[in-house]
């Protein structure tokens, strides 16, 4: 994987946190809906986080085998 790649999947990650991070906040302070709507979304946020953090160890650690491929003779 490129590095271009490797940043690519960062930032996607880094979106999805963001966007999640900020919906989880927004709907527990909001008191209009119902705890069902609640539970479902909290429950694909958690699911995204997870997808985010799998993407991020991914770029990581093909970052560092990048790097072990180009430091060996």
């Amino acid at each position: 994987m490129s590095k271009r790649d490797g940043v690519v999947l960062r930032v996607a990650a880094g979106w999805t946190v963001f966007v999640w991070g900020t919906f989880i906040r927004n709907i527990l302070k909001d008191h209009t809906h119902s705890t069902g709507f609640k539970a479902v979304h909290i429950t694909l946020a958690v699911i995204s986080l997870g997808f985010a953090a799998a993407i991020w160890m991914i770029a990581a650690r093909n970052r560092k085998h990048a790097g072990d491929r180009v430091a060996a003779p």
